[in-house]
């Protein structure tokens, strides 16, 4: 049975040393590996190494009982939180470790918050409980509270899976049919271990153990449960299909495609067809990989369930689907800081560009951007620790000594109004005009493309391409020029000239309608912000509402529990991101902060911003809000205020 489980946690919880542990009681390892010591088998990259943190999801394979298990060790440091969405795309199951001294931190909820989007289910391991300053109890407290009600712990003599009175009841408290059965004292051992089984799969039931990984405390008997407990059941005679969650570059620069294989099967040299940005392309499989660590061996056919890297696919990005699977995925963690690259003169920045779309192949998050009038290259990153990071990959792979200026915060724009757009594009043998509706959107929707189109007014190709328009790239705000999100775009109408409208006449006609839109609404700048948790003494409590009001943020009514106070809310990223240093300062150490990424919103100091960025929203190369007519055989340019009147669909 292939199954693949992931392991997750905070930051310093344990987590690559509890997988050193497992891989060692699998004998997939001759010995354990220690974080501090850099010989750990997942954390094999010399910058884990030095940093002593997961920077890159490390897959190992384990063979436990009657399971080939693929374990996923994903990066736990909140820099590198767009590698771990990315791993929980193809787990079957997962694990959340969580530090019997700290507890549940501001990491652990984003990842338990990123499992139940995707629905994985789930179990906890408490770490750390041979600390004396470790408690169980309040951890599992804290769960309960912070993170489900339906967290089980595992009585300590539940293997060989035998269920008592107590796991029953749990079980019954939440399914009707297991509560008459649980009433009539009727199911044996067998019954009620499938039910839980069910259960757990269904998300309705998270089982929980504890232990020590540092000294293989309760590992076995962890091991022995999840086995027991989660089932898979792949197809190896479905179609072929499958979802691609990796790329990666070889030593000698070969491009390596990661996929699930989720159904069917595939061997080296057959076509595969799969989907990217919209497109689907079918390439040869010219290798397979199935990598351990940083070793791998050479496969000629692999099955339903199996983690695989192959050469040969080489348009694949991370998200691609494969065969017969077509969906969609939207990441939550999204960088909200922006960096400017710093190089040397004698440096030519088109093979510095080259490297950095390479890395961003790898991390698609970067969005590496070049300014072309200004010379300028910036990436996006999630904090200062992947800018520390990315300079010494770029060093040690490239050569390359780059450094990055401070990140700036990563601005976004909106509008508040509904208000239509008109765009025209008519040069000599040109023909398009494109009729948009743009609407307030949810909060942090991103952008939404609704078609309310007439099938007899354009033809499905040509509406095609508009939506292909507005989705395939972020479009620039009128304030600062950020990225435009949180907008309902619904496509009216349209008209195309059956000789003389060609491939690109309905881009230009669909930008230009967008931006005259955005010309006639009230446009919004936003921003990110954190939720916060702050847990401090309560004569401390003063102190860290007035710094919260400073920041222009929010708190909520603080919590006391005898002498600790707890105080929850929102803050913008810009005022709080190194408030951590100031709440050590203040309380010698003893105070403890955990903020998680809460999206974007209303900016607090928008003019400020805007002043700041003196975007000029008429000399944006990419955009412009006039549309072009033709009359007597020329073409000409008519304002954004004008052109409604002289569109043709009206």
């Amino acid at each position: 049975m292939n199954k693949t489980i992931g392991i997750l946690a905070h930051v310093d919880a344990g987590k690559t040393t509890f997988s050193e542990q497992l891989l060692f009681h699998t004998n997939s390892i001759r010995e354990r590996g220690r974080v501090d010591h850099r010989t750990s088998f997942l954390d094999s990259h010399e910058i884990e190494k030095n940093r002593g943190i997961t920077v890159f999801s490390g897959q190992a394979l384990m063979h436990f009982n009657t399971s080939d298990i693929y374990l996923i060790d994903t990066p736990g440091h909140v820099d590198f939180s767009p590698e771990m969405e990315r791993a929980i795309q193809i787990m079957d199951y997962a694990v959340i470790i969580i530090s019997g001294i700290e507890g549940v931190e501001g990491h652990t909820e984003t990842v338990w918050r990123l499992l139940r989007k995707n629905r994985v289910p789930t179990f906890f391991f408490i770490n750390k409980i041979d600390r004396d300053t470790a408690e169980k109890e309040r951890v599992l407290k804290e769960i309960r509270m912070n993170l489900t009600e339906d967290v089980l712990e595992l009585p300590p003599d539940f293997l060989p899976c035998t269920p008592g009175d107590v796991l029953k009841a749990f079980l019954a408290e939440r399914d009707e049919a297991l509560l008459e059965r649980y009433l009539e004292g009727s199911g044996d051992d067998r019954f009620w271990c499938d039910a839980l089984r069910k259960m757990i799969l269904k998300n309705k039931v998270f089982p929980c153990a504890s232990g020590s990984a540092l000294h293989d405390n309760g590992i076995r008997e962890f091991l022995e449960s999840l086995d027991v407990l989660s089932v898979t059941a792949y197809s190896e005679t479905a179609p072929v299909s499958g979802k691609v969650y990796k790329i990666r570059h070889d030593a000698q620069g070969v491009r390596m495609t990661f996929f699930k294989l989720l159904s069917g099967a595939v061997t080296v040299r057959d076509a595969v067809t799969y989907h990217t940005d919209g497109e689907m392309m079918t390439e040869k499989i010219t290798q397979i990989r199935l990598y351990n660590g940083d070793g791998y061996v050479a496969a000629e056919k692999v099955t339903a369930g199996q983690l695989v890297a192959v050469t040969g696919l080489t348009k694949a990005s991370i998200g691609s689907t494969i065969g017969g699977l077509r969906e969609t995925t939207e990441y939550q963690m999204i960088p909200a800081l922006q960096s400017k690259v710093v190089f040397d003169k004698d440096l030519e920045p088109l093979e510095i560009l080259r490297c950095l779309k390479l890395l961003e192949a790898e991390e698609p998050s970067l969005s590496v951007t070049w300014n072309e009038q200004l010379r300028e290259m910036s990436v996006k990153v999630m904090g200062v620790v992947q800018i520390e990071v990315l300079s010494q990959i770029l060093k040690d792979r490239f050569g390359l000594e780059i450094t990055f200026r401070d990140p700036e915060i990563l601005y976004k724009e909106t509008i508040q109004t509904t208000v239509k757009g008109y765009g025209h594009f008519e040069p000599l043998r040109h023909y398009a005009e494109v009729h948009l509706k743009l609407e307030p959107g949810e909060r942090n929707s991103g952008v939404v493309f609704i078609n309310a189109c007439e099938p007899d007014v354009l033809t499905k190709g040509h509406q095609n391409l508009i939506q292909q328009h507005i989705l395939e790239k972020e479009h620039h705000g009128l304030l600062t020029g950020s990225a435009l999100t949180d907008v309902k775009v619904s496509l009216l109408t349209g008209r195309a000239h059956v000789k003389h409208t060609t491939g690109g006449d309905f881009r230009e006609a669909t930008l230009r309608a967008l931006r005259q839109a955005l010309e006639k609404a009230e446009n919004r700048l936003l921003e990110p912000w954190y939720r916060f948790m702050i847990n401090v003494t309560v004569n401390h409590i003063g102190r860290v509402l007035s710094d919260i009001q400073k920041a222009s943020g929010v708190a909520d009514i603080p919590v006391n529990e005898g002498m600790k106070a707890t105080i929850t809310g929102r803050a913008p990223v810009a005022t709080f991101m190194n408030y951590a240093k100031q709440l050590t300062s203040f309380t010698g150490g003893k105070g403890i902060i955990n903020l998680i990424f809460d999206g974007y919103y209303p900016c607090h100091n928008e003019n400020e911003i805007i002043e700041r960025v003196a975007y000029d929203k008429n000399s944006d190369p990419e955009y412009t809000s006039s549309s072009v007519f033709c009359s007597k055989g020329k073409g000409y340019s008519v304002s954004w205020d004008e052109a409604e009147g002289e569109m043709h669909c009206l």
